[in-house]
């Protein structure tokens, strides 16, 4: 006999699966030297073999066959193309490439290298492929776990989410010729991270971001160095620092003439979030904060999206093209170098830009929207459709906005209507909140809106104060209340009105939505704010999904993979104030949980390890409180966004099934 969760997780089952499997999505566009052909990765989700393939396109027809190919990279004469791949005989190693594209001729393998392959330039000169890697310590030669020498841990941020140890694997600039001759020669060798690889003009040097300095685990500031690129051990000796090591700078980019260098960053040690800028500095400049030119002050947005990041593109010696939020939009923007002039955007309506690139007079984009996963567009007109079949039947949504409580601004909220919508029906309502909490939920599109409407619920999603897409204002709402530079209301505060104002408007304003079967879910900042909600909902919510959460404040700061850095959320030190710290940890209200909960938490999450969920769990279960606590193995912080296919599913399901429970008509 079938149960009713039977059909629940049958038709649940069938529905993640349908939002899964064999979803197709496009990204890495690159534009060949005359702007002719533009080139792509397309990824692929296949759940039988339980992987993402991606592999190279050039103008809509695959040009490679691997199962993970990426980072299509064209020489300076456009008639070749580098990209990386997994092609080497162990599993974990990262291999380069290079096919011809103007002439017939068989794929080269120019290296290999053990752990990683990433930011790929090829140098003006054409002669030589430049990368960031890993460099691995003796330890990982060992094979076996119990002969690895102990780790002696000195620095702060050691192991990273998705990355596990990185302190005895830094991240360097690696340089190989591009015809295959030669081994990969290491400029940056040493315990120093690196990212971000952007050649001279002339091919003599390359700009890359990075922590040099003996302060920087505890300043956390990140800097743009220039690395000569010779022909002997003096690269290493003569690597100059821009920037002062009194901001974070990244993702740089030397313009045309080689005499300016643009970046991403911000120049505020003490204080996250900011909406990070384009900014300039000379390419001759010697740590001097004087330097920097912020291009895009013009425009209080964050020019460092939640949805795709690139280096900004240089259009002439005078100007680049870079993307930034905008209340749940992301767009293209022509910013001029000196400031003189607000950016301008090159793209608009309700769609999220995820990727650009920029050559000989032609633009492409990536673009993505609500309805549609990400594909390319060349001078604004899509070009690849790779995604058209599989997007079949998805669901739009409807903006609106909210007024705060305080009167003082309104807040960007979404709405979807659930599948097979009837006006005058009567429906239950998910409320979505997102993490970060400096992220934004907007226009693009968004697998778990799409699920939970395919169930029959009403999804509804906001971007409360504290978050992006914003003035600075805006996102810096909710620092701590002693923060030095700009205090707030602390975590659970503002944001916690804002939240409460989305679903009250909601409930007056669209009367098919059941204002007694509504529950509310979310990841990371946002299994906070679920935890902390269910303590203080006053009656609102018949249940809570708390995800990947900071539950505890205080022992987030001591076990998180970046413990020390919430300072510049939270305003003080954890030792020094750590009634600061429990005053806003929802951990502190656990008595006052009176909704069932719903705890997922994966087992390898550094960011919000899964003792955050441990200690809810425990406490709650001590209290007798209804709870199902659920943990995914092999999985990280980023579980719902790129774990394995069939775990998502599973995730899905599970979240699916225990709404449809919970909030089920009485």
């Amino acid at each position: 006999m079938t149960s009713i969760d039977d059909r629940f997780s049958e038709r649940h089952h069938a529905i993640a699966v349908r939002m899964i499997d064999q979803r197709t999505w496009v990204s890495d566009v690159a534009l060949s030297p005359d702007g002719h052909r533009v080139a792509f990765v397309v990824s692929t989700i296949d759940l039988e073999s339980n992987t993402t393939t991606s592999r190279v396109w050039i103008d809509g027809t695959p040009i490679t066959a691997g199962d993970h190919d990426s980072q299509p990279t064209w020489s300076p004469d456009g008639r070749s193309m580098a990209f990386t791949s997994t092609r080497g005989a162990e599993k974990s190693a990262s291999t380069l490439h290079v096919i011809p594209i103007a002439q017939p001729g068989e794929t080269r393998t120019v290296c290999t290298m053990p752990d990683g392959l990433g930011d790929l330039a090829w140098s003006p000169d054409g002669t030589t492929l430049a990368f960031t890697s890993r460099t691995r310590h003796a330890r990982y030669s060992l094979d076996d776990v119990a002969r690895q020498p102990p780790r002696k841990i000195e620095r702060f941020f050691a192991r990273l989410n998705d990355e596990d140890w990185i302190f005895d694997r830094p991240q360097h600039v690696y340089v190989v010729a591009a015809d295959g001759t030669g081994r990969p020669r290491n400029l940056t060798p040493g315990e120093f991270q690196h990212s971000g690889v952007s050649w001279a003009p002339d091919s003599t040097a390359i700009v890359t971001s990075a922590q040099r300095h003996a302060t920087w685990d505890s300043d956390l500031a990140h800097d743009l160095y220039v690395v000569p690129v010779n022909d002997d051990d003096r690269s290493v000796e003569e690597i100059r620092c821009l920037t002062a090591h009194d901001g974070t700078y990244s993702h740089p980019s030397v313009s045309p003439d080689g005499t300016q260098v643009a970046f991403l960053g911000y120049g505020d040690l003490r204080t996250f979030p900011q909406n990070t800028a384009v900014g300039v500095i000379p390419f001759d400049a010697r740590s001097t904060e004087a330097d920097i030119t912020w291009a895009s002050s013009g425009l209080d947005r964050a020019f460092f999206p939640t949805e795709g990041v690139r280096a900004p593109v240089w259009r002439d010696d005078i100007s680049v093209f870079a993307t930034a939020e905008d209340c749940g939009e992301t767009h293209l923007f022509h910013v001029f170098i000196d400031g003189s002039q607000p950016p301008e955007p090159l793209s608009d309506g309700a769609l999220v830009v995820t990727g650009f690139d920029a050559a000989a007079g032609a633009i492409a984009t990536i673009r993505s929207c609500v309805d549609h996963p990400a594909e390319v567009y060349l001078e604004g007109v899509r070009v690849s459709r790779v995604a058209d079949r599989w997007a079949t039947g998805l669901l739009p949504w409807e903006k609106f906005e909210v007024p705060t409580t305080d009167g003082t601004d309104v807040i960007d909220a979404w709405i979807m209507r659930p599948a097979d919508f009837d006006e005058h029906g009567s429906y239950p309502v998910l409320l979505d909140v997102h993490g970060g909490p400096f992220t934004q939920y907007g226009e693009g599109f968004f697998d778990e809106a799409q699920m939970q409407a395919a169930a029959g619920f009403v999804v509804v999603m906001g971007n409360p104060r504290g978050g992006s897409g914003r003035h600075t204002e805006w996102g810096q709402a909710i620092l701590g209340p002693k923060h030095p530079v700009s205090p707030g209301s602390g975590w659970g505060g503002l944001d916690a009105d804002d939240v409460l104002a989305i679903i009250d408007t909601v409930l007056d304003r669209f009367t098919f939505c059941d204002r007694d079967r509504v529950g509310m879910l979310g990841g990371s900042y946002g299994g906070y704010m679920a935890t902390w909600l269910a303590a203080n909902h006053d009656g609102r919510f018949r249940g809570f999904c708390s995800e990947r959460a900071v539950n505890n404040l205080l022992s987030e700061e001591w076990s998180s993979d970046i413990a020390t850095a919430f300072r510049t959320e939270h305003g003080t030190v954890h030792i020094d104030d750590p009634a600061r710290y429990e005053e806003h940890s929802p951990i502190r209200d656990v008595r006052d949980i009176d909704r069932p909960m719903l705890l997922i938490h994966s087992e390898e999450d550094y960011r919000c390890p899964i003792i955050q969920a441990e200690e809810l769990w425990i406490a709650l279960k001590l209290l007798d409180k209804p709870v199902d606590f659920y943990r995914f193995p092999g999985e990280n912080h980023e579980l719902s966004r790129s774990g394995s296919p069939v775990h998502r599913v599973q995730r899905a399901v599970i979240i699916l099934d225990w709404f449809a429970d919970k909030l089920a008509p009485r």
